[in-house]
């Protein structure tokens, strides 16, 4: 694999779980050569039925370390209005600068109109919108100005079709389509590109055999997503070569 990031630096948010989304990107980007800061948040995956391991933020990046990539790593509640700021002033004082945002972390919780209060849109907020557009002010005032500023966010498919039961994340994941349009144009001057992804239905061990069953039986490709498919076009809009694209949503969801 050529090493067309060699010496960028990348922050990957929600690198948890080894099967994760997160974990994917952050192989991708370092095996081409970038130096990797992940950020975790243990806490949050524990509420939820799939689970982490105690250690596990810490095995992926002792995997990608192994692997030849340097890379720190810093759990950090994202929900928390400092965060944004002090984890990029942790990325910038480890590695001396910042190249590639990739805005991953996700707040989830299954909840109709009837369940829907102040709390629960909060809580989504948070962490789906309010991070990721503070992270990318805090990387914006940072990085050096010229070409090869990136910053891909990860959106849903609230844009692709309804998402009945989750009018929180489809709220709050809406806002991260909009954000990247407009924040395009506010940084394209400054040689950064502003992208999404919506990776659609990706198989992280959250699908019960059920629903994987029934995403196969429609899925044009005959399978449903994968991390690695989600990676590798982060690590593509990464690179120089999607240096003309910007202001993008990319539906990557195989035909479905």
């Amino acid at each position: 694999m050529e090493r067309r990031l060699e010496g960028r630096v990348a922050l990957v948010t929600g690198v948890t779980r080894r099967i994760g989304i997160g974990a994917a990107i952050a192989r991708e980007p370092g095996a081409r050569g970038a130096r990797l800061f992940l950020s975790s948040y243990r806490p949050y995956d524990q509420t939820q039925l799939w689970g982490v391991e105690a250690d596990e933020p810490a095995q992926i990046a002792a995997e990608l370390r192994a692997s030849g990539s340097e890379v720190e790593a810093l759990e950090i509640d994202l929900a928390n209005p400092e965060s944004a700021e002090v984890l990029v002033a942790a990325v910038v004082a480890r590695f001396g600068a910042i190249d590639i945002l990739v805005n991953n972390a996700a707040h989830s919780e299954s909840g109709g109109i009837d369940a829907l209060d102040a709390a629960q849109l909060d809580r989504h907020y948070a962490v789906n919108l309010r991070a990721p557009a503070l992270l990318c002010a805090a990387f914006a005032r940072r990085r050096a100005s010229g070409p090869g500023g990136r910053i891909v966010n990860i959106t849903s498919g609230q844009g692709h079709g309804p998402m009945p039961g989750e009018l929180a994340y489809a709220a709050t994941k809406g806002g991260i389509d909009a954000l990247t349009l407009s924040l395009s144009a506010d940084l394209a001057r400054g040689g950064i590109t502003v992208n999404a992804i919506d990776p659609g239905a990706t198989d992280t061990g959250w699908m019960s055999d059920v629903l994987r069953e029934s995403l196969w039986r429609n899925a044009p490709m005959g399978r449903v997503g994968v991390p690695l498919d989600a990676a590798r076009l982060v690590a593509f809009l990464a690179s120089d070569d999607a240096a003309w694209i910007t202001g993008q949503i990319i539906r990557s969801r195989g035909g479905l």
